[in-house]
């Protein structure tokens, strides 16, 4: 199945702690059609490292990694970072580095970023940001 969203981590989180109306939106997609990028999956890991519970936390975050699947980097990914990095810069607005990532990710991929966080991504030309935790 062919991606249709990229998941920002504040979504996976969200998804995780069954926020409403995220669970929802997320399980009405074909498996496949959402998706998580590794660096979302590397903040993930960091909040499983930092937790008291960890084993328990690794537990419910595979689980989510079924519901989402976490895809790799590539060239192009690449090509979109330094071409999106570049532009912010140029225009005093940067982001920062992991939203960077994410973004050029879902660019790459020619995918919505499904984010809470829309105003950092929201400077990033040629991105569609979708907020699925506003009614």
């Amino acid at each position: 199945m062919t991606p249709r969203y990229l998941l920002d981590t504040n979504v996976c989180i969200a998804y995780k702690k069954r926020k409403p109306g995220i669970p929802e939106r997320i399980e009405a997609l074909a498996a496949g059609q959402v998706v998580m990028s590794v660096v979302t999956w590397g903040e993930l890991m960091l909040g499983v490292e930092k937790s008291q519970q960890r084993e328990r936390s690794l537990e419910i975050l595979k689980r989510v990694r079924e519901i989402i699947p976490v895809v790799g980097t590539d060239e192009e990914v690449g090509n979109h970072y330094g071409s999106i990095r570049g532009q912010l810069e140029m225009a005093g607005t940067p982001i920062g580095p992991n939203d960077l990532w994410i973004a050029a990710h879902a660019r790459a991929l020619g995918i919505p970023v499904v984010t809470n966080n829309t105003g950092e991504f929201a400077r990033v030309s040629g991105l569609t940001v979708e907020d699925w935790t506003q009614a």
